[in-house]
C-alpha cells in the first residue's frame, strides 16, 4: 500500500516537472507578463479594482552599481557562486518546514525567486518548492547570470502594481533607475521582503532597519566606501522619516504572501 502512495507521488511529480516551462526564449525574449503580475492582477479584479500595472525595462547598464549591488547582498549575497539553489539554506529551510509544517521565506535565491515569479503561484507548499528548484536550474542552464539578474531586476514586485527596478526608481524616488542612490538602493532592496506593505511612505520601522542593514553590508563588502556609508545612513533618515532613537516597538510583518 505504502509502495502504491509513494509511487503515485513520483509518478505525479515527474508529470509535472516534465510539464514545466522552457527558459530557453528567455535568453532574447523579455516576457511579456508573469505569473504574478496576473496573480495580482485576479486578485484587484476580485476585490472591485482595476488593475494597476507600472513597468518598463531597462538593461542592467541602466540600473546604478550601488541599486544592484544593494539587491544582490540584501536578497542573494553568493549569486554569481552558485548554480541556482543554495543547498545548505534549502536543507535548514526544508527542515524547519517539517517542524512548523509549512514552508516559511527564505531559502530562495534570486534565481529561484525569479522562476516563482516567472511561473508559479506564491502559496508555501513543497511541491511547489520542488517546481521552483527545477525552473530554477532550467535558468541557470539556458542564461548567463547577467541576464538572470537582468530578468530579476525588471519583474520583480516593488509595491503595488510596480514592478521592476525603473518602475520602482520613479513611483517611489521620481528618478530613473540610474540615478538611484546608495541610500535608495538599500531601501528598494529592504522592501523586497514584502513590497507591498514596506513602501518608503509606510513609515515601516521594519523597512527603516532594513535599509540600515543593507548600507552597513556594502560597507562591509566594500562596495562603498566609509564616508558613503555615513552619508547613505543619514539618507535613509530622511527618506523614511525616522532617526535612531525611533528605533523602539516591534517590528512590521515581514511577509506579504509574495
Amino acid at each position: 500500500m505504502l509502495g502504491g502512495v509513494l509511487a503515485l507521488g513520483l509518478g505525479t511529480a515527474a508529470a509535472t516537472v516534465v510539464g514545466l516551462p522552457d527558459a530557453g526564449p528567455l535568453v532574447k525574449e523579455n516576457p511579456k507578463t508573469t505569473a504574478l503580475i496576473e496573480q495580482r492582477a485576479s486578485e484587484a479584479r476580485e476585490a472591485g479594482r482595476k488593475p494597476r500595472r507600472r513597468q518598463q525595462w531597462v538593461p542592467l547598464s541602466a540600473v546604478s552599481k550601488p541599486a544592484v549591488d544593494a539587491v544582490l547582498l540584501s536578497e542573494d549575497a553568493s549569486f554569481y557562486l552558485h548554480d541556482g539553489v543554495d543547498t545548505v539554506e534549502l536543507a535548514r529551510a526544508v527542515g524547519q518546514a517539517v517542524e512548523a509544517g509549512k514552508l516559511g521565506r527564505g531559502a530562495s535565491t534570486l534565481t529561484q525567486q525569479l522562476a516563482k515569479n516567472l511561473w508559479l503561484s506564491t502559496d508555501r507548499s513543497l511541491f511547489r518548492k520542488l517546481k521552483e528548484l527545477v525552473l530554477a536550474h532550467r535558468l541557470e542552464e539556458a542564461l548567463t547570470k547577467q541576464r538572470i539578474l537582468t530578468l530579476y531586476l525588471n519583474v520583480v514586485e516593488w509595491g503595488n502594481g510596480v514592478y521592476g527596478i525603473e518602475a520602482a526608481a520613479r513611483e517611489h524616488f521620481g528618478v530613473s533607475a540610474s540615478q538611484l542612490s546608495v541610500a535608495q538602493g538599500a531601501v528598494l532592496a529592504a522592501m523586497l521582503p514584502s513590497p507591498r506593505k514596506r513602501s518608503p511612505a509606510s513609515g515601516s520601522r521594519a523597512l527603516w532597519k532594513h535599509a540600515h542593514r543593507v548600507v552597513d553590508a556594502l560597507k562591509t563588502y566594500k562596495r562603498i566606501s566609509s564616508a558613503q556609508a555615513e552619508g547613505a545612513h543619514a539618507e535613509v533618515d530622511r527618506l523614511l522619516g525616522r532617526a535612531p532613537a525611533d528605533d523602539g516597538g516591534a517590528d512590521d510583518a515581514e511577509d506579504d504572501g509574495s
